[in-house]
């Protein structure tokens, strides 16, 4: 029997002096506690989502330098390193005509990288690099695929096990890196060759970020994939917080390993750095447990976001070194959670909560803000914009633009909808940037998904601060995140039941009066679930496929409605206005301000940013929809259109 480790450690990106520490650790334990082979996720040495410091020449040569280390350091000891990392050829250059780079692992035994001798390498490399999402290998690496056709032979003929002798036992060894394993969209077939090639034991090195419900798809595939085969399987990923500059991701971990007929033998934790030790039979292909941490899985989907969220907050203010934090309270939903969000990871002396009303806000929602601060124990202040709006009014109301050149002479003046972003904007740039200057921290944006959407906020306003913590999450799912957090992490109302009940409403105008019942123009429980066709549905949708199924009426089946959109719109014409209306915004100027937003920290399947990348441009509708459209404006009832979707 061999003795294997997977270390499910933290990858900080771009640190690989700091992530190479973390290794040495790990081989120092492994080999202390008799460990006989010892694997580690994939590029766990310069990290993953780094942007283009691909690039730099004295990074890759830094990551180089402590590959090396790491190799050396399996000298006079009975154990074998396998470890995700970057290598390059200086002699060779990529599509990119920079030093060829390859997403590589390398294995190590007795202070030496052993060379794959079908490769003839000193390092294995990826085959299939994925390219959608976040992703962007193929902008930095070279894959196997490449170097087949380099080479003029079949892409398979150079992948196969090693063949290791470990402890005196031999072992053919296949190592994939993550997407090689993920392959059912590819021609390609990386398991599968391994397996033909007599493999007893496969080991999937990956960087795999979560999202909600991810963990449940891994181990539907990997289960699927070791009972096809009949090869236990053994998957190790990295926990930690990477970004690309638009977007963060969290990295769950859930190392896992399967046995042959696809059971899970054993799994760590998630979002924490942990090992696993398992033995395996070569000749048998056989595992078994040695030891592992006891798991508890988060049960819903919103015990998962909480958990993902809590998990990256604390260590992205502690990348920017922010330790105080100012975040505007109105008394409503998403600044409630927001506020308890961070009261739940920061020491109260580090919360500032400000309500800055003005004579549109309610007494209800100032009272809701204060109890909200008084619930938490964090510092809160109150202060009115109203001197200040009208100062800026005061500036520009009235304001000549003299005639001359041509050109007639103008008078300005501040129109209802530009006071309503004066007001958002004071509040932001203005008041919520310097108390941050003054606490000593950041303030926040307390955007939600459906808002940034279709930009239902205001530039440098609302739409300011230095995160949107909630800007991967529906509005419904900020509702059930809020009693998550009172029942699940505080154990008390902290956010008050007000905050659920009240109906949503940026307060700028009388007509959001929220005492009377009046507030955003979203109707949260349809428009989330719209929004969601149009971003994060597998094959998204635009208005000619909303139109269609409002048309054979199945649209809140396929939206995933509990109630008919009848009982919202009274007629056709108005449906058809509010899906045009917000159409045009989430094309348009939605998107502007997403390019102009504050990084998302994200928990779903689609997150704007990177996640989601933007075109500028107008607003697109199919010829289809303008038949329907026009069909369905017409005398004839809806029921009597027959709708051809084209595919």
């Amino acid at each position: 029997m061999i003795a294997i480790r997977l270390a499910q450690i933290e990858v900080e990106p771009g640190l690989p002096g700091r992530n190479a520490a973390r290794v040495l650790q790990a081989l120092e334990v492994a080999i202390r506690d008799g460990i006989s082979l010892l694997v580690l996720p994939e590029l766990c040495i310069p990290g993953y989502l780094i942007g283009d410091a691909w690039e730099r020449p004295a990074f890759l040569q830094d990551c180089q330098t402590w590959n090396q280390r790491l190799i050396e350091a399996t000298s006079d000891t009975q154990l074998t390193l396998v470890f995700g990392t970057v290598s390059f050829d200086s002699t060779r250059k990529g599509e990119d005509g920079r030093w060829r780079r390859y997403n590589s692992y390398i294995v190590a035994q007795d202070g030496k990288a052993l060379v794959q001798p079908v490769l003839g390498m000193p390092y294995g490399i990826k085959t299939l690099l994925p390219n959608y999402r976040e992703f962007d290998d193929g902008r930095y690496f070279y894959d196997l695929r490449k170097l087949a056709l380099e080479r003029d032979c079949a892409w398979s003929k150079l992948l196969a096990p090693w063949d290791l002798t470990i402890q005196g036992q031999n072992l053919k060894l296949g190592v994939l890196l993550c997407e090689d394993s993920w392959d059912d969209d590819y021609a390609q077939r990386p398991l599968q060759v391994l397996a033909d090639k007599g493999t007893q034991l496969v080991l999937n090195l990956s960087a795999s970020p979560f999202t909600t419900g991810k963990n449940g798809k891994r181990n539907r595939l990997f289960t699927e994939k070791a009972r096809a085969l009949a090869l236990p399987l053994a998957y190790v990923n990295c926990t930690g917080v990477q970004n690309n500059g638009k977007s963060f991701f969290s990295f769950d971990g859930h190392s896992t390993v399967y046995d042959a007929t696809g059971t899970i033998v054993a799994e760590l934790p998630a979002f924490q750095e942990a090992s696993l030790d398992f033995q395996c039979m070569p000749s048998t292909r056989s595992v078994g447990l040695l030891s592992a941490k006891a798991i508890s899985r988060p049960s819903t989907e919103v015990a998962q976001i909480g958990t993902a969220l809590r998990y990256a907050l604390p260590k992205i203010l502690a990348l920017f070194r922010i330790e105080r934090v100012v975040i505007a309270v109105s008394g409503g939903i998403d600044s409630a959670v927001a506020a308890a969000l961070y009261g739940s990871i920061l020491p109260s002396d580090r919360l500032l909560l400000a309500n800055l009303p003005s004579r549109y806000n309610s007494p209800t929602t100032i009272a809701l803000a204060q109890t909200l601060a008084t619930q938490l124990g964090a510092y809160y202040t109150s202060l009115s914009i109203e001197d200040s709006v009208a100062l800026t009014r005061s500036q520009i109301d009235g304001l000549h633009l003299p005639a001359g050149a041509g050109r007639p002479g103008r008078q300005l003046r501040l129109e209802a909808l530009a006071l309503e972003n004066v007001q958002a904007r004071d509040r932001a740039s203005r008041l919520q940037a310097a108390l941050a200057s003054a606490f000593g921290g950041a303030f926040t944006c307390n955007a939600n998904k459906a808002e940034a959407t279709v930009g239902y906020s205001t530039l440098y306003g609302d739409h300011g601060g230095f995160l949107a913590v909630l800007g991967d999450l529906w509005k419904h799912q900020v509702y059930a995140l809020g009693h998550w957090l009172n029942e699940q992490v505080y154990g008390r109302e902290v956010i008050p039941s007000g905050s659920f009940s009240i109906v949503p409403s940026a307060e700028l105008s009388t007509a959001q009066a929220v005492d009377e019942g009046k507030g955003d123009p979203l109707i949260y429980p349809y428009h989330d679930r719209l929004f969601h066709a149009w971003v994060q549905r597998w094959q998204r949708a635009t208005p000619e496929d909303i139109l269609c199924w409002y048309a054979n009426q199945t649209l809140s089946q396929e939206l995933g409605l509990d109630f008919s959109v009848d009982s919202i719109f009274p007629d056709v014409q108005a449906f058809i206005a509010d899906l045009e209306r917000w159409w045009e915004l989430y094309c348009g100027m939605g998107a502007i301000k997403r390019v102009q937003s504050p990084p998302n920290l994200v928990i779903s399947s689609r997150g704007f940013g990177f996640d989601h990348r933007e075109h500028l441009g107008p607003a697109f509708y199919s010829q289809n929809y303008h038949v329907l459209r026009a069909r369905l404006l017409s005398s004839k009832p809806a029921a009597m259109c027959q709708v051809t979707k084209i595919e």
